[in-house]
């Protein structure tokens, strides 16, 4: 397959960084991107020769991800987060106004090739939203004024490592911090803690701090690491899963801009204690600004002997971190899923058994562990289980990051010990007329006023960290809306109740926005729940469904109000469909419509 010689020059450093390996390539085509622009048929079919593999997997993993382009996009490609938090700081009027300001239609490349200007999921930054993404670039606190700056940077051509440096500033926004957020970080002091404590005995303390996992599913921490400890394979990893996708979700961001060195010692002490030798970050999209830093922070770590071969003087203890991002996938905070795009594959779920604690990454051994889970493995290792155990709840040891965004003074992360109650946290960032909570996210459950006084920890209300906050003047049902079209989005199509009950959902929450839905709808809501939660193949789709059902229950006048008063209203319309070919016939007889008397 031909590509011009100056394309195939750029590319091949790539391919030789890469070494050629199959499994980089999600890596190869989002670096491939980066120099060309898009990924055309005809380089796909160039790439599925050189890495000797077929057209039909370049092609499949490039059609996967949200982030990569067949066709040209535009020089600059602009994305409007479409979280709800951007849509409450007024993010589709900018749209707007930036579509005017560039004479464009949403998703349409300029007729010069120049710029798109398009919609994307939530990027991570809802604290200083409404935030855009520009060739995957982050911009937040977007305002009319800065819209129109960057139309004209877009206009003057001015390449995007020459635009205000202030454009890409990304604040920390820490409003609360306890024991991980509030205490100074000593490099490699961690490490060498637990290379004092030795393998068992580090493991040992993990058992007894009862560490649970923080990516929302709640496993205990050294429960995983002793399975894939003892499992048998050649070869072991650890994987952090870096893919905060969850809307309101934003704490991992800050960890690794302002603690990365937390989470790298968090991967290192894991390796030791299980025996691997490699380790993966996977990195999600939305933060490629981190990439630079990150890579610098490794390599600190590699000259400090604390990543590389016998770390800390210790024989065999041989073992380094690899960043792999991501390319614009929410399916692919599933550790499976996650999984399947380290290998170079589309990021859909896996069947399990087997779990990746026994056939993970490449087949082997593999303890996949989020963010914020690692960084509390330095805390354990540096003072112990019992004292970490004596933190929080019984069954909710520790504290918790919470991602506050919202109708709130005072957006941002705040840090509890586990046990915390709803209203405390409102009281804290400012929200004085909530009458809504989302916890943890989409996927999560939405807490009316009366829930308030329930409390973060895994026995009441568990949560990966997002916290959004909705006010008096919010309707939310337009909330439950825009989540049931994220997960119409990112349903990555492998099951069929996910698949098509996604859609179908996304598909009766617009009829009854259009004032065409009735009370049928209102139970069809509730069935497709019904058939969401049981029948789909992982979470995603389990849990599609959470925020229409809990907002039908908890706050039904918002529905009910946009009801029509009729049994049943058709979702099409076939007879005004036929209108365009009664014009090109010329016809408009009693036969050429569709009634009873026809």
């Amino acid at each position: 397959m031909f590509v011009s010689t100056e394309l195939a020059n750029l590319i091949e450093p790539i391919l030789l960084r890469h070494r050629a390996r199959p499994d980089r390539l999600v890596q190869i085509l989002r670096e491939v991107q980066e120099v060309a622009d898009f990924i055309s048929d005809e380089t796909a079919a160039w790439l599925a020769e050189r890495l000797r593999i077929s057209y039909a997997q370049v092609k499949s993993t490039r059609d996967f991800y949200a982030f990569f382009y067949r066709e040209n996009r535009g020089r600059y490609r602009i994305l409007f987060s479409d979280n709800i938090t951007d849509r409450m700081s007024g993010n589709q009027a900018l749209f707007e106004h930036m579509l005017k300001r560039l004479r464009l239609e949403p998703g349409k490349v300029s007729d010069d090739g120049l710029v798109s200007v398009d919609y994307t999921s939530c990027t991570g930054m809802c604290d200083q939203g409404p935030a855009i993404l520009v060739n995957n670039r982050t911009i937040t606190r977007m305002t009319p004024r800065r819209v129109d700056e960057i139309c004209d940077l877009v206009r003057g051509k001015v390449p995007l490592n020459q635009w205000p440096a202030e454009f890409f500033i990304v604040e920390d926004n820490i409003h609360r911090a306890d024991m991980l957020l509030g205490t100074p970080h000593e490099p490699g002091k961690a490490v060498h803690a637990a290379i004092a404590r030795g393998r068992d005995g580090m493991l040992g303390e993990m058992k007894l701090s009862n560490l649970r996992g923080r990516g929302g599913a709640g496993f205990t921490t050294a429960v995983k690491w002793d399975a894939c400890r003892n499992a048998n394979g050649d070869t072991r990893y650890i994987v952090c899963n870096a893919d905060e996708g969850e809307p309101g979700t934003f704490k991992d961001r800050v960890l690794l801009q302002s603690y990365a060195g937390r989470v790298f010692e968090g991967m290192a002490i894991a390796a030791y204690v299980v025996g691997a030798s490699q380790g993966f970050l996977y990195l999600r999209g939305e933060y490629l600004y981190l990439l630079p830093q990150l890579e610098a922070y490794l390599a600190g770590m590699r000259s400090a002997g604390l990543l590389g071969r016998s770390i800390g003087g210790v024989a065999g203890f041989d073992f380094d971190i690899e960043i792999h991002l991501g390319a614009g996938a929410y399916v692919c905070g599933e550790e499976t899923a996650l999984i399947e795009s380290l290998e170079g594959k589309a990021g859909r779920p896996r069947v399990r058994p087997p779990f990746p604690v026994t056939s993970g990454y490449m087949g082997q051994p593999t303890v996949v562990n989020n963010v914020e889970t690692l960084s509390k493995v330095t805390e354990i290792a540096i003072h112990g289980g019992a004292w970490y155990e004596a933190i929080g709840t019984k069954q909710s040891t520790g504290t918790k990051i919470l991602s506050v965004s919202g109708d709130c003074e005072r957006p941002g992360l705040y840090e509890y010990a586990f046990g915390v109650r709803i209203a405390q946290v409102l009281e804290d960032c400012g929200a004085q007329e909530a009458i809504a909570v989302q916890i943890s996210g989409a996927s999560g459950v939405c807490l009316s006023e009366r829930e308030f006084g329930r409390r973060i920890a895994f026995e009441d209300v568990p949560t990966a960290g997002s916290f959004m906050i909705f006010g008096k003047q919010r309707d939310m049902f337009e909330v439950a809306r825009n989540f049931s079209h994220f997960f119409a989005h990112e349903s990555c199509g492998f099951c069929t109740p996910c698949r098509v009950g996604t859609s179908l959902l996304k598909n009766i929450m617009d009829k009854i926005a259009d004032g065409r839905g009735t009370q049928y709808e209102m139970n069809e809501l509730l069935r497709l729940q019904q058939v969401l939660k049981p029948g789909s193949h992982c979470g995603l789709g389990q849990t599609a469904g959470n925020a229409v059902a809990d907002t039908v229950q908890k706050f039904r006048p918002a529905y009910e109000r946009r009801l029509a008063e009729t049994d049943f209203v058709p979702a099409f319309d076939l007879d005004a469909a036929l209108a365009r070919a009664r014009e090109l016939t010329g016809r408009d007889d009693a036969a050429a419509h569709l009634g009873e008397e026809a």
